[in-house]
């Protein structure tokens, strides 16, 4: 029986472990990325222990932080919730874990041999009957692995209603060094959230999401932030400070769930499928979940029941964590109403660690199908 082989178009964290996926079941895989080099936009990602699993299940593994403690802080530092490092692992399963995206990134490319992955290829359009159609010719697949993000070509091929929305809020990024590493840590104030993440090597990744219309920008990020956060709790006006390059972007997701996320031989991953909100910290964690379930499918069924029931197991649950991600955003970040964020903190303090630190864990106790 000849090797059956799949293009994976997109280069992304879900793209890249999908390819990781397909090779380990026995598929020849090709993955098409536009970009003149597989590169991570964006600064840090946290590694919910659902995704650490789906990264072992691949046989991959980053560089991780595990956080040890911490808590939610009002805008002067007081504390609203305490983070047990202890109870997490007791009630996720493992700790929660931070990276560099471009750590992230690097590892799941060098899981991968160099002849598989094709660079500054622009996909035109491709076929449900797995012709994939490029700048510089056409290549057949047997499944082609729609990857490739938010605003997905394939997807709105396929899915012409499907629509992208603005999410509410901005998000500021960046990676400061530190030389005493702080805690992590999650500020709420009126509209904002700001967050602390350690990574390794004295690195801390941070960000800033306000809840603001769309498309505001400044001249000067640095002097904005200082302004507007500069008497703020520790350590936060220092990360601003020491950060040498911030970045800025609208957060989007997908509005319109999809009715399927397959059509013919195409699957859609990832963003492609689902673009949620970042306010679980899920997105990057439910793309390593879709690869890891497509390739134990793909092992030994045929590709259309391979990709039925790819479908049927990843659709629900996904569309699931987009929707808590929109209502996390809601009462979080978002939250702008003076009196409503009032009786939300005043709420928090009365909570027990052992009930905050439960947060999330009905989806970061999810369990990998096997691979091998």
């Amino acid at each position: 029986m000849a090797q059956r082989h799949a293009i994976v178009v997109g280069g992304g964290i879900g793209g890249l472990g999908a390819a990781i996926g397909l090779r380990k079941v026995g598929w020849q895989v090709t993955v098409l990325e536009r970009a003149p080099e597989f590169t991570a936009i964006g600064a840090g990602i946290s590694l919910w222990p659902n995704a650490q699993r789906a990264l072992a299940e691949l046989g991959v593994k980053p560089r991780i932080s595990a956080q040890r403690g911490g808590g939610l802080v009002d805008w002067r530092g007081r504390r609203l919730a305490n983070w047990d490092a202890d109870l997490f692992v007791r009630s996720h399963g493992l700790p929660l874990g931070a990276t560099h995206r471009a750590n992230l990134i690097e590892t799941l490319r060098s899981a991968l041999p160099d002849e598989c992955l094709r660079t500054g290829v622009e996909v035109t359009s491709v076929e449900q009957n797995g012709l994939v159609h490029h700048d510089s010719g056409s290549i057949e697949a047997d499944l082609i692995v729609a990857a490739d993000g938010i605003h997905s070509p394939i997807r709105q091929a396929l899915f012409p209603s499907a629509r992208v929305a603005y999410s509410g809020g901005a998000a500021f990024r960046g990676i400061a060094k530190l030389p005493l590493k702080p805690t992590l840590s999650t500020t709420w104030a009126a509209g904002i959230e700001i967050g602390v993440l350690p990574l390794l090597d004295d690195e801390v990744y941070w960000w800033v999401s306000e809840a603001r219309p769309a498309g505001i920008r400044h001249a000067d990020v640095h002097a904005y932030l200082s302004a507007k956060y500069g008497r703020w709790h520790d350590p936060i006006p220092q990360l601003i400070d020491t950060t040498p390059e911030i970045l800025l972007h609208d957060t989007h997701h997908l509005a319109t769930p999809l009715p399927s996320y397959t059509r013919g031989r195409i699957a859609l991953l990832g963003d492609a499928a689902h673009a949620m909100p970042p306010f679980l910290g899920q997105g990057g964690c439910q793309a390593l979940e879709d690869a890891v379930v497509l390739a134990s499918h793909v092992k030994e069924s045929t590709v259309d029941e391979a990709l039925r029931r790819y479908d049927a197991e990843r659709r629900p649950r996904t569309q699931k964590v987009a929707k808590a991600s929109i209502q996390a955003g809601a009462s979080g970040p978002l939250l702008r109403n003076p009196a409503a964020v009032a009786l939300r903190s005043a709420f928090t303090r009365l909570l027990p660690a052992a009930v905050t630190t439960r947060v999330g864990a009905s989806i970061s106790r999810w369990q990998p199908p096997a691979l091998s």
